[in-house]
This record gives C-alpha cells, structure tokens and sequence, in this order.
C-alpha cells in the first residue's frame, strides 16, 4: 500500500501541522547551510497556496541542560523560512501555553505560523532537570501538539528513525497523518531501492567504522549485486585478509566479524586495491600505493587512482545505486580525490537510479557541486541508514495508508 501524501489531502480552511526538520548546522546564531529549510518548502507552499493554515514545527540541537536553551533557539530559522517563502512567519517563542493557543487561533487562511524548538520540551527548566518529554514520545505532549490542527503531515525524514511526541505522538491523536513531498521523494527512492531495485543493484558504503555499518552490510549482502566498499573500513576488511594496513585505522575488535561479513558476501564486497597514503594524519601531499605493499608506517587517507578504475568498472551498466559515507578524509583537500571520484562516477551513470544516503557523503556531494547531478540526497543520515537496512521507520510508518 501506498502512503497518503499531503497533495491527497483537503486543506483549505484546515489548521495543518507540518512537522519538518530544521535541524540546520548554525555558528554564533547564524545558520551556515538552509539545505534543510529549502527541501521543505514545496510542502508548505502546497498547504498555503491551497488555503491551509500552516503551523510549522521542529527541533534544533540537543536540549539537555539550561544552556542549551540559548544555544538552540529556533529564532533565526524561522527568519529564514521567511525570506525563503516569500511570506510572513508568525513565530512564537513559545512550545506550549496561551501565546501558542491564541496565535494558532488568530491564523487565518494561507498564513504561516512556526514555534519554538520542539526539543525545549526535553528539559525543565523550572525544575533545572532533563525530561526528554519529545525525544521519547510522552503521550501528555503528543496529545496537546495534535489539539493545536485538524490534519498533520510529517515531512521530517531526519527524525523518522526515531518516535517522538512531534511525530508519532501526533499522529496517534489526530484523525489524518500524510507524508510531506519531502518524505515521499525519501519513500520513493530509498524505499524503492530496499523494496524492489532495478538491476544490477550496487551499493557503495565508506566511512570510518564497519561497526557503524554492520546492519547494512548484512541487509545488502542480501538484496545488492555488488558492494564497493571505501574509506578507513576498508583497513578493517583488509586486515581480515591478512594484508599489513600499515598505521591505518584499523577496528581490531571487528576483524573476526569483518571475516564473517567477506565470507557471507562470497565475492559481492569489492575492496579497494590501492589507497593514498601519508605517514601522520595531516593535509599534506600523499603518496598512492597498492593496498599489499604499506609500510609499517604508511597511513591509508583515501582510495586511490586504480581503486577508482575499478569502481567505474564494477558501476558500468548499474541501474541502482545507493552510496552512503565518504571514500577518504574528504576534509583534507589532498584526501578528498576518492570521494569527488565516487560523485563523478554518479553523475555520469546513464539511466540509472542513483541515490546518496545522507550524512558525510550528502554534505560531500552538496560541498562539491553534484547535489543536481545525482536522483537523490537523502536528508537523514542515521534514517537513512536505518531505512536501507530495511527497518520500519516510526516516523513513516505512522503515516496513513492511501
């Protein structure tokens, strides 16, 4: 079945919860990428410009102790919002209470309300005490959010791996849920890819950790035809081989597991034969070598030139491809080949479904120029992760069906 998505809804003269996520990066109060509040303006253009009244929510940061409050004041991006949209933002200071109730009511037909970080509600402040009353779904909150609309539409695929009041806690109290056109493209080409991918379907992880990629390895050793594998976990998977990794990053508590993942793979994980390397973990000019000739002190940073022919070979003909994580120390401009490579290879694969799955590889690909070269950025890293592992996402599932 399919998920009902906002456009399948009737929303003039309806009060409209819009939960999107706003959990932009921000330095002294300024935000420095609005990624996240560009992708979400589809959706709430659809709600105003078909006469809703749209109450816009999310969360900012972590609120675990008084000092974060200051910190992650939601202000500017409603700002923002604002000189994006086009429109008036009525912002209220507030998560709950009578300035929140009144300005809900005072909303008039195609008009914009957003309050406060949904996460003040995870501290109180009175009692100088965390609460986590939005992190872990308290029934209280989620019931009075929903009192505040008639109809809410999730939009915030950031947060679906994890049920909170300002998702599922809503969706349980109010009579219509739909997906925002932001979580139906994440629906479509994510859950396209772990439900019924066009073939041959290749997967590209990188990163740091294996352990942080465990579950997905196991998912796509099952559903994938190939999978290439880069970044510091490739030392890892080559050292369970036995070849020396140098003074690379290696998890030495993972290489049995590692063992474990290459032998179940039978031949569909695709190593790197070559690496960049350099003798201290700094931004200076490296050296490439094949992966089975490091010295004891050479430090693998990135793929290198070959691996990069190899992975062209192996993506030749793909119909699927899903990349999550980096190739190298994509933040050193000397490490940063590997990944730019990767985006290319993407960016030029005819006819096929080519997907970033949030994270470090997302903000590469956005930092790097291929944001539009590629079908799809995936806008949640752990959700993501957690999607293509092919888990049930709280935050989708709590969407109706059409």
């Amino acid at each position: 079945m399919a998920k009902k998505i906002v456009s399948d809804l009737n929303v003039k003269g309806k009060k409209v919860l819009i939960r999107v996520d706003f959990n932009v990066p921000m330095k002294n109060g300024v935000i420095t990428d609005d990624t996240r509040v560009r992708a979400a303006l589809p959706t709430i253009k659809w709600v105003i410009d078909n006469g809703g009244k749209a109450i816009v929510f999310s969360h900012l940061g972590r609120v675990k102790e008084a000092s974060d409050i200051a910190k992650n004041d939601i202000t500017p991006v409603a700002k923002r919002l604002e000189e994006l949209i086009g429109k008036k933002v009525n912002f209220v200071n507030a998560t709950r209470g009578k300035e929140l109730e009144d300005g809900v009511a005072a909303l008039k037909d195609g008009e914009i309300l957003m309050f406060q970080n949904t996460r003040y509600e995870d501290f109180d402040v009175a009692a100088n005490k965390e609460t986590k009353k939005e992190s872990k779904n308290d029934p209280e909150l989620g019931a009075y959010w929903a009192s505040l609309g008639d109809v809410f539409v999730n939009d915030a695929f950031g947060t679906a791996h994890r049920a909170a009041a300002s998702n599922v806690g809503i969706a349980a109290n109010v009579k219509e849920t739909a997906a925002g056109f932001l979580l139906e493209k994440e629906i479509k080409f994510i859950g396209g890819a772990v439900d019924n991918p066009r073939r041959p379907y290749v997967a590209i992880l990188g990163g740091a950790k294996v352990s942080d990629k465990i579950g997905v390895i196991e998912a796509l050793i099952q559903k994938a035809d190939k999978i290439l594998v880069g970044g510091a976990m490739m030392f890892t998977f080559l050292k369970a081989q036995g070849v020396n990794t140098g003074a690379s990053k290696v998890e030495d508590d993972k290489l049995d597991l590692a063992k474990e993942l290459l032998a179940k793979a039978n031949g569909k994980l695709v190593l790197p034969v070559d690496a960049i390397t350099n003798k201290a973990f700094e931004d200076v000019p490296g050296v490439a070598k094949d992966v089975d000739k490091f010295a004891d002190d050479d430090m693998g940073l990135d793929i290198g030139p070959k691996t990069l022919e190899l992975f062209a070979k192996e993506l030749a003909g793909a119909k699927t491809v899903v990349w999550n994580g980096p190739m190298g120390v994509f933040e050193f401009a000397n490490y940063n080949k590997g990944t730019i490579g990767v985006c290319e290879l993407l960016a030029n694969l005819k006819d096929a479904a080519t997907i970033i799955g949030g994270g470090d590889s997302a903000a590469a690909a956005e930092q790097l120029g291929y944001a539009n070269k590629v079908s799809h950025i995936s806008t949640g890293g752990g959700a993501s992760l957690e999607y293509l592992e092919g888990k049930e996402l709280p935050g989708i599932a709590c969407v109706d069906e059409k």
